[in-house]
């Protein structure tokens, strides 16, 4: 039986430009990509709240991923059956993977106190404040704050005591991850646990094996790009590309942003069998 592909991306520094959020670039193969029926599935940092607005912007209408992995969202109607372990929230049916915010940022107020001067957390930030440490307009940082499941934090200290502090959370049960801007508090989920129960989903209700394709920048990308058949990493404006453990094929794209995901999937893409897709990303990965 032939494998189906299925992408999952990053938004923020991979489809998502890093410093404006513009996608254009990517049009065309996103096009393509539905002309197809190639699942593009979100697996991103961002919250639920973001995302709802960001898929109607991009004219996606598949499941998607939030805040590393945390839970996944899959719009009501879209397989033929409820999901498993999933529970009706609005117009979602949601499978979550770990706890909600309120518990890390109450670890984080009585457990921690001793690092509380060297990070800011989304929780203490307003629109405006947000707004200052990023490209966002007040109406996407409001949204950006509407956080369910992690708290991230913008880190002030330095590298040796961030590195204290990432330990004594992951003591306390933590899952940490570093993004692009920002440092995630969350609980024991991640981008690859959420994208490979996703892929079974799909692999049950089309009655074939999927083939995942993930494309990220950073350092929260790590472990779906580790999991992947395919990982691309794309090119970031801001930092070296991030260390990967796996010895399925790697493509590093050329170019940052957008128009590093679009080279990267077209290159993929324009070869017709899984074999050469192999062949190809493996020879361009070395």
């Amino acid at each position: 039986m032939t494998k189906q592909p299925i992408i999952y991306t990053d938004m923020d520094g991979t489809l998502l430009d890093h410093y404006d959020y513009s996608f254009t670039e990517a049009i065309p193969v996103m096009e393509a990509l539905a002309e197809r029926k190639i699942p593009i599935i979100a697996n991103t940092s961002k919250t639920f709240a973001e995302m709802e607005s960001i898929q109607q912007t991009l004219g996606f209408n598949a499941p998607f991923i939030c805040e590393n992995g945390a839970a996944v969202y899959i719009p009501k109607g879209y397989f033929n059956t409820q999901p498993q372990d999933t529970e009706e929230r609005g117009y979602y049916w949601v499978k979550s993977f770990c706890q909600p915010r309120s518990h890390w940022i109450e670890v984080l107020t009585t457990q921690v106190t001793e690092f509380k001067k060297y990070y800011v957390g989304f929780s203490a930030m307003t629109v405006e404040s947000l707004c200052s440490v990023t490209e966002l307009t007040p109406a996407k940082a409001k949204l950006a704050l509407m956080r369910e499941h992690t708290e991230p934090l913008l880190w002030l200290g330095s590298e040796n005591i961030k590195q204290q502090f990432i330990e004594k959370m992951q003591q306390l049960g933590a899952e940490m991850l570093e993004g692009g801007r920002f440092l995630h508090v969350g609980g024991q989920s991640d981008k690859a646990q959420a994208m490979n129960w996703l892929t079974m989903l799909y692999a049950s209700e089309r009655a074939q094996t999927m083939y995942t394709i993930a494309l990220g920048d950073s350092g929260n990308d790590i472990a779906m790009l580790n999991a992947a058949d395919v990982a691309v990493q794309i090119k970031s404006p801001v930092h070296d590309f991030p260390l990967l453990h796996t010895k399925k094929p790697v493509l590093k794209s050329p170019y940052p942003g957008p128009r590093g995901w679009a080279h990267c999937l077209s290159e993929l893409l324009l070869t017709p069998s899984l074999v050469e897709i192999c062949d190809r990303a493996a020879n361009q990965g070395a």
